[in-house]
């Protein structure tokens, strides 16, 4: 079984929501499988409204997967680095894929190879999806089951910690439900390690 190291968050960016700055987190697991995968450059558009600031990325070992939890662009901008990876995504998300909500061209591009699932389902070994929609129509929050109990990848499930340890709301109790040993955001500065 897995152990919590075996889950390693990537600060791959930052971006400036009118004024402030929030991190943009991908997340590697067991050294070959990427959940969502932050972005790998920008464009003038983006930098009028978001103020980015790209990270260098870390050294990486082969790619065998690709899980997005949604197709916003500070969470697919880096695809395209992995053409020919097959990518997981949920089916009402890849439908959405449209201007002005997406950058269509970082969604579809030469050598994408999206595997559309349809609601919660387990990829491999110890790691599935959970359908949670609601940010948009097919975001999917990971979850990595470790020895020291389930790790929850949750994309924007919510931007905020405080939103997510008080729940009351479908998907935060989703994620309550699991009794998860910690609890990942892309955009909080650090997990949420709950205390059952």
């Amino acid at each position: 079984m897995r152990r919590l190291d075996a889950i390693r968050p990537m600060h791959l960016a930052d971006v400036g929501p009118e004024g402030g700055r929030l991190p943009v987190h991908a997340w590697l697991v067991d050294g070959h499988v990427l959940v969502d995968t932050g972005m790998v450059d920008t464009t003038p558009e983006l930098e009028a409204e978001w103020s980015i600031a790209l990270r260098s990325w870390p050294e990486l070992r082969p790619i065998d997967a690709v899980v997005n939890t949604h197709l916003h662009f500070d969470h697919c901008g880096g695809n395209r680095r992995f053409a020919g990876v097959p990518t997981y995504v949920q089916r009402a998300e890849l439908a959405a894929v449209s201007e002005p909500d997406y950058l269509v061209e970082w969604v579809r591009f030469d050598g994408a190879d999206y595997r559309e699932l349809d609601g919660d389902r387990e990829l491999f070994d110890g790691i599935s999806v959970i359908s949670s929609p609601g940010h948009s129509p097919g975001h999917q929050c990971v979850v990595v089951e470790t020895a020291e109990g389930p790790v929850v990848l949750g994309g924007d499930v919510t931007y905020s910690m405080d939103e997510l340890v008080a729940g009351g709301q479908p998907n935060l109790d989703r994620i309550h439900a699991l009794r998860p040993r910690r609890v990942y955001l892309a955009h909080a500065a650090g997990p949420w390690d709950p205390e059952w």
